[in-house]
This record gives C-alpha cells, structure tokens and sequence, in this order.
C-alpha cells in the first residue's frame, strides 16, 4: 500500500508538470476538466487541489451544466474541497457565476443533498440542521445581490431551500418530538419516584423528634443529595422536553434552538437517572448496613441501566453536540493558496 500511495503521488506529481505548461485545446482534450468535476462528486480534495494549484486558470473551470467547481462542491456537499475558496482573494468574484438553469452557488446549497452523502448523518433533525449550516456558510460569502437572485423558476436562494426540504424538516420535525415524547415519560417517571422517596427516607423517622433515624450517617446524606439532584436534573429534562413539544418548529429552530433543548434534556435524562441509582444503592447499603458482602452486587447491578443508557444514547448526543458547538466542517482559516 506504501508503495501503491507512493506511485500516486508520483503520477500526480507529473501530471500537474503537464497541467501546469498546457493551453485550453489540450486540458479539454486531455479530459483534464472532466477529471477535476469527477473528483469533486466524489470528494477526493487531493486531486482538486493540487491540479488547480498546478494551473490557477482551472479555478474558472465549467462542467456541462456552467457549474463551477464551488458551485459543483456545494452542491454535493463536499466541505473540505468548498472551503479551498477562503484561500483565495477573488472569492467573491467566483459566486457571481450561474449555471444553465440561473442557479448561483446559493441556490446550490439550498437544494437537497444527495441521499447517499445525507444519510451518513443521524437523524432528520441533525440532518435538516446541516443543510442548514451548508446555507448559511454560503451566504456569508456570496454579494447581497446573489441572496435576491432568481432562478429560471423564478425562486429565490431560500424559497428554493424551503422548497427542496419540505419533507426533510417535516421528517425532522416528527423525529423530534417521537424522541422528546418518549424520553418525557421516562423523565416523569423519575420525578414522580425522586419526590416520593424524599419523604419515605430509609429507616423512617424518630417518633419524638421527627428526624430521619439515620440523619447523621454519611450514606444518608448520601441518599438525599443524589435524590434531590435526580429530582432537579429530571425536572429541568421535563422541561426542555415539553419546550421542544411547543416549539413553532421554523426553519431557523433547527439550527440551534431545537438542538440545544435536546442536548439539554439527554444530558438531564441521563444525570437523573445516574443519580437515581445512587440514591437506590445508598438508601439499600443504609438498611442492609451489616450485610458488607452485598455492597459490591449492588453497585454492578445498579450500573447496569447507566451502562445501557450510555450505549444507547450517548453516541446520538455526541454527534448533536458537536455539530451545533463543534468547530463545523468548514476549514474558514485556510490559508492563501494561490
């Protein structure tokens, strides 16, 4: 394999020699352009790269259909070949460009991804969240005048987004709130039994007093502190739930407002339900104090649900959390190439 990547970089090497000192008669004739768009579709950015570096005229480079090569990379949402345009000085210039049917690079990113680049994403909600993210890179770079642009069709950059994810923010939508009706059950389940272990304590209350029994045990203070926290963490999970039940569902909630409130109620779900172990496994340690040999059973037993709630779940919170907080797919600090 060493060898093989060795022999590629080689041949590619002088293949950019020949780019590098040829005119337009031999580019075309060479399949030199066809090669580049090939590339691009595919997202093989070492390819793109080092051929319009070879020959910087190639960056004004048109398929069949007037694309250029950004227009080309938004459209099959290829983010590491799109962000070579932060590199270059007349980026602006480059958006300006329309295909055969009046569609600017914007419009590019308000159709719909393909469906095999789509799916790699969890979730019609993170899904409709990146498309949204793709249009919202591209309109930062693109002249006022390109967002009011109209298409043969006579639609706008956005009235083309919305057109072209109908279904997508329809799906997105109803995955949401499947997913916060579900998780809010599980959620009031646990407020329910949190409130009412608080006052059922282990070992029950002085008759003279009124004071828990076990007040001043370390494990006692142990069960009322995991109990409130379970309390606390799974009410504010109810609530972020119920706010994505009532939310008006618009475009833009997708971005950040959706996301954030599922973020939220996950990471709440998940708390009160480590915190509702604990507080089981002190409240049974309290009331079988003089059985030590069942201390470490309790504990593995009582990890189990955690364990399987991590499994189950936290793979689906990662990906959520670091596409609305993460650094994103674009390379905005690419230096200048060209």
């Amino acid at each position: 394999m060493k060898l093989i990547s060795a022999q590629c970089h080689e041949l590619m090497h002088h293949m950019c020699e020949q780019i590098s000192n040829s005119n337009l008669q031999q580019r075309v004739k060479g399949g030199v352009y066809a090669a580049i768009f090939c590339a691009i579709k595919n997202g093989i950015f070492e390819f793109v790269f080092d051929v319009v570096k070879a020959n910087s005229e190639l960056l004004r480079s048109f398929d069949r259909d007037s694309r250029t090569i950004f227009s080309t990379a938004v459209l099959y949402r290829q983010a590491k070949i799109f962000s070579l345009i932060y590199g270059l000085e007349a980026k602006n210039l480059l958006t300006y460009y329309s295909d055969v049917h009046g569609n600017h690079i914007l419009h590019m990113a308000g159709m719909s991804a393909a469906s095999t680049l789509i799916n790699r994403i969890p979730g019609a909600a993170l899904q409709m969240q990146r498309e949204l993210q793709w249009f919202k890179e591209v309109e930062t770079i693109v002249h006022p005048k390109v967002k009011e642009a109209t298409n043969k069709d006579g639609l706008t950059p956005r009235q083309l987004f919305t057109e072209k994810h109908k279904d997508m923010m329809q799906a997105g939508e109803q995955w949401m709130k499947d997913t916060s009706t579900s998780c809010t059950v599980v959620a009031a389940l646990i407020v329910t039994i949190m409130f009412a272990a608080a006052f059922t304590v282990p070992g029950g209350n002085n008759q003279d007093t009124g004071f828990p029994v076990f007040l001043h045990k370390k494990l006692f203070m142990l069960f009322i502190i995991s109990d409130a926290l379970s309390l606390f963490s799974s009410s504010t999970s109810v609530l972020m739930f119920l706010g994505i039940l009532t939310s008006r569902y618009a475009e833009e909630d997708f971005l950040k407002s959706l996301p954030t409130k599922m973020i939220i109620g996950l990471s709440m779900l998940f708390f009160s339900i480590a915190t509702m172990m604990i507080a089981f496994s002190a409240a049974l340690l309290i009331m079988l104090h003089g059985q030590s040999w069942l201390v470490i059973p309790i504990i593995c037993l009582a990890s189990v649900p955690v364990t399987l709630f991590i499994l189950m779940q936290f793979p689906l919170l990662l990906d959520m959390s670091i596409s609305t907080f993460g650094p994103g797919i674009f390379d905005r600090k690419m230096k200048r190439w060209v």
